[in-house]
């Protein structure tokens, strides 16, 4: 008879993951994206790298603020949720109960066994048994509105990348450098985000990569045009 083992599900680097690649990777676009179209417009190479830093900070806040303000909502939307389960476990836990048992009978359970569980997990926590069950609220999946926020951080370890292009990059050059340079960053990004997940490297690191491609070239088109306009 084989032990019991304690095992480790990479299901539960979800939200730290989600902050660090999310930001990391629109610092990395943004920012990239922000200076090729600024480089096409044929500004200067000191015009070009003041907008990058600026994009770097205004960016890096607005990921820390919407982060945390979108995520909150989530929080708020589940803490809302709780109490009102809360109050209808105090004012009715047989019809809980109940309605827990069926949530197990539609998952497959024989309805005699459905009702014991419910009511053993009752017994037990019974809030914790609807929020996971009924609310699909989880310690794995609650939202965390400061770890989301954190995203702010990576975005600007992600934008440094495209402005130490701009910094060693000779001025004929710059945009190609800078481009090819970027998504290059992404790719690495993109592999690092799907071997801390578990997943394949091929898919995700062509997946950021080939988003990035279109962000940058929309851009870099846009500004381009609106430098020979201007």
């Amino acid at each position: 008879m084989s032990r019991l083992h304690k095992e480790t599900h990479l299901v539960a680097r979800i939200g730290w993951l989600r902050a660090a690649v999310l930001g990391a990777n629109d610092g990395i676009i943004s920012t990239a994206s922000l200076i090729l179209g600024v480089a096409s417009a044929a500004v200067s190479r000191s015009d070009v790298l003041l907008t990058g830093v600026a994009g770097l900070v205004a960016g890096a806040m607005s990921m820390a603020a919407g982060e945390y303000v979108s995520v909150s909502s989530q929080s708020d939307t589940e803490h809302a949720d709780l109490a009102r389960e809360k109050r209808e476990l105090a004012g009715d836990p047989v019809s809980e109960r109940e309605e827990l048992a069926q949530i197990y009978v539609a998952r497959g359970v024989e309805p005699d066994l459905a009702r014991e569980v419910s009511k053993q997990l009752m017994a037990k926590d019974a809030l914790g048994a609807h929020a996971r069950d009924e609310l699909g609220i989880s310690e794995i999946s609650t939202a965390r509105p400061v770890q989301a926020a954190a995203s702010a951080a990576t975005f600007s370890v992600g934008a440094v990348a495209p402005l130490a292009l701009v910094l060693v990059s000779p001025s004929n050059v710059l945009i190609p450098s800078v481009a090819a340079g970027s998504l290059l960053f992404l790719s690495l990004l993109g592999a690092v985000g799907a071997k801390a997940g578990g997943a394949g490297l091929l898919k995700p690191t062509i997946r950021v990569a080939f988003w990035g491609a279109c962000a940058m070239a929309l851009t870099a088109g846009i500004g381009a045009v609106v430098g020979k306009v201007v």
